[in-house]
């Protein structure tokens, strides 16, 4: 028999990104951050839509697993470049290497989100493809100048100045490029019971 889950408990969210906990709150839905610390290290031969949905559900059972009776959701982003993971830059040099490759091409990132609780798992994936419009070096240093983004997987920014890198960008949900996709997270909810508009 599955364990009860209480929804007097506020939801949980399994990560530490500030992305992520903004777009939650935009369901209005009462939660709390709890980091899962799990390690996020591809397996061999995994693929990256693969990766971002085990990294999802893992992450959220690993929180669930101490918080029994709780709804947990976890997410994960991987985005992939000609097959791919194409991780965070950290440093300048790296984010310039990366968007310089991406020049007139187009860069998938697979957008994870799973709900756990009680022994369920309830799980989407999104796919956003984005097409870069060919970039100079002179483009790629000024939008670094302006906009650091050496903590974001591909090295922009598309909730600020890094959508005019574009050309065109393709998905079925404009969240899920930012991080979470709030279309899915909606629907998991509400299989989950949850009461939304």
């Amino acid at each position: 028999m599955k364990p009860e889950i209480s929804k007097a408990a506020p939801l949980i969210l399994a990560s530490t990104s500030r992305y992520r906990a903004e777009l939650l709150g935009r369901l209005k839905v009462p939660f709390e951050v709890v980091p899962s610390g799990f390690d996020e290290t591809p397996q061999p031969g995994e693929t990256p839509a693969n990766l971002a949905q085990r990294l999802a559900r893992s992450k959220a059972a690993a929180v669930a697993a101490q918080h029994p009776g709780r709804w947990v959701l976890g997410s994960d982003q991987v985005p992939a470049f000609e097959g791919q993971v194409f991780g965070k830059p950290g440093d300048r040099r790296a984010a310039e290497a990366q968007l310089l490759a991406c020049s007139g091409k187009s860069v998938v990132f697979y957008t994870a989100a799973a709900l756990v609780g009680g022994g369920q798992v309830l799980a989407q994936l999104d796919t956003t493809i984005v097409r870069f419009r060919r970039l100079t070096a002179d483009d790629v240093g000024r939008y670094l100048d302006a906009e650091p983004a050496y903590d974001a997987a591909g090295s922009f920014k598309v909730e600020g100045l890094g959508i005019a890198l574009f050309e065109a960008v393709e998905s079925s949900d404009p969240t899920a490029l930012v991080g979470l996709p709030l279309i899915a997270v909606r629907r998991l909810l509400g299989e989950a019971g949850y009461r939304l508009p």
